[in-house]
């Protein structure tokens, strides 16, 4: 039976997405993908080239009558963000991904659904397959890694492209143009620590934190949503403080570049206070409801008893650890002064967790001013050395600066306005395109990034709005007929 999927207007596109979401292509993983378009491009009889780190490139000559337009650059990224919850068993390195339809959007059933960026790879492989489409000389650039860690843009080499006109199709709002990203730099923090005893009288328990609605560590994190890691640490601080309670593990959040949804410990507590620690549990959780009560309604934080573990964390490390991560900045740091609504800097404290004698704390720091991200870098540098903790920054990536007098933004705004009779909005984003990063290897590049609508990236809640691709379609269609004259 025909999937709901392929049913669905511009049929070409949506092939090629259901095509995807039927092979495993987490970051990192991107082997079967990489492999699937070089295929599809060798197939086509058009020329195709994996680079060394294996991005992908195909060229397809420009139709009779736009030999001599510029070359244009269509760019998206072949992997995915691989979220799901924590009662899922989906294995995103071999399980295609579940998708269904419902009230005008495609969704997943309790995973990521990869159309960032999996809907740009569909729509520039519906291009390159596409006779009835005119324009100038065109190539697809597939990238690797984008999610975790760019590895494909930063390893891009020059000379490889021909275009002077990137399009890029990894932005989430029908009827916007960016063009400007934030930079970004990973931290790392490590605190070492000497195995402890249980105390003779203690008790194990293991605590969930879930039900979070997480996200993208850019594009949601000026939605007030709740970070597990910061919630479940401040129950952790008080039960230290309060009921004698001691760390022996922990296990909060999976991605750096997603706000974590889920957050797990076990303690241990003297068991004169096993009572009270239950009930301190609950009375957190009525707590986190009512505090987000409208950002986070389905907030759960629960408690089993467990087997006692073979040590607790060493004191003094357990009581740094716990200071720190309850001082470490989270969320907006600053909005953009230049551009209302817009999140300048941020810091995403992404996962923290215990592996073997070290608990590891890794976060993202975001801002489209590089000194600010360079002040955030030293005030935590500043916090986890207090504290400690052996810590370092790397993963840096540049931000991408606005060009509003750009040639491709002009004629964008102008079609736009001729097919609907209203002009797109032109925005900054508040997350890591690849753009920046494309744009310092090939500096002559005249870039924008646009797309269709999707919600809640990087979450088990991701879903494409269906009208919006089709008319995302069109208009890629209508650019690729006027750029580059």
């Amino acid at each position: 039976m025909t999937h709901p999927l392929k049913s669905l207007k511009p049929d070409k596109l949506w092939e090629q997405f259901y095509n995807l979401t039927t092979i495993p292509r987490p970051s990192k993983k991107e082997e079967k993908v990489v492999e699937y378009v070089k295929n599809f491009g060798e197939k086509l009889g058009l020329e195709t080239i994996v680079d060394e780190v294996g991005n992908v490139i195909i060229r397809k000559p420009a139709t009779a009558g736009f030999e001599d337009r510029k070359g244009v650059i269509l760019q998206s990224h072949l992997d995915m963000v691989p979220q799901k919850n924590s009662d899922n068993n989906h294995n995103f390195e071999t399980d295609p991904i579940e998708t269904y339809i419902e009230n005008g959007w495609v969704k997943a059933r309790g995973t990521t659904l990869g159309a960032d960026n999996g809907i740009g790879v569909a729509a520039i492989l519906a291009v390159l397959a596409s006779d009835d489409l005119q324009h100038g000389p065109v190539e697809g650039l597939f990238t690797i890694d984008e999610e975790a860690g760019m590895t494909g843009a930063h390893r891009l080499k020059p000379g490889l492209l021909n275009g002077e006109i990137l399009l890029n199709l990894d932005s989430e709002d029908e009827g916007e143009l960016y063009v400007g990203c934030a930079g970004g730099t990973n931290a790392n923090m490590i605190f070492s620590f000497r195995e402890e005893p249980v105390p003779d009288d203690h008790v194990a328990f293991r605590i969930s934190l879930t039900g979070l609605k997480g996200g993208h560590s850019g594009l949601d994190i000026n939605r007030g949503r709740a970070n597990a890691n910061k919630l479940l640490f401040r129950f952790i601080k008080h039960a230290v403080i309060h009921l004698g309670a001691r760390l022996a593990d922990v296990d909060g959040g999976s991605l750096r570049n997603a706000i974590p949804r889920e957050a797990f410990a076990v303690l241990t507590v003297p068991k004169e206070e096993v009572v009270e620690f239950v009930e301190e549990v609950h009375n957190f959780e009525v707590q986190f409801c009512q505090e987000y009560n409208t950002s986070e309604p389905d907030i759960l934080f629960k408690i089993e008893e467990t087997d006692i573990p073979a040590f607790v964390i060493e004191e003094i490390v357990q009581d740094d650890l716990i200071n720190a991560i309850q001082a470490c900045p989270n969320g907006v740091i600053r909005m953009s002064a230049d551009m209302e609504g817009l999140v300048e800097t941020s810091l995403n404290l992404a996962i923290v967790k215990t592996e073997g004698h070290e608990v590891k704390a890794l976060a993202l720091l975001r801002s489209s001013v590089e000194s600010t991200k360079e002040d955030l870098e030293s005030s935590l540098e500043s916090l986890f050395r207090l504290a400690g903790a052996e810590i370092w920054f790397d993963g840096h990536y540049p931000g991408w600066k606005p060009n509003l007098q750009s040639g491709i933004l002009k004629t964008m705004q102008e079609v736009y306005n001729q097919k609907w009779g209203v002009t797109p909005e032109i925005k900054a984003i508040h997350a890591g395109l690849e753009c920046g990063i494309l744009g310092s290897a090939y500096p002559h590049w005249d870039m924008i990034s646009f797309g269709p609508t999707i919600r809640f990236p990087h979450s088990p809640d991701e879903k494409v709005d269906i009208a919006s691709v089709e008319k995302f379609w069109e208009y890629l269609a209508a650019m690729l007929k006027e750029a580059g004259k």
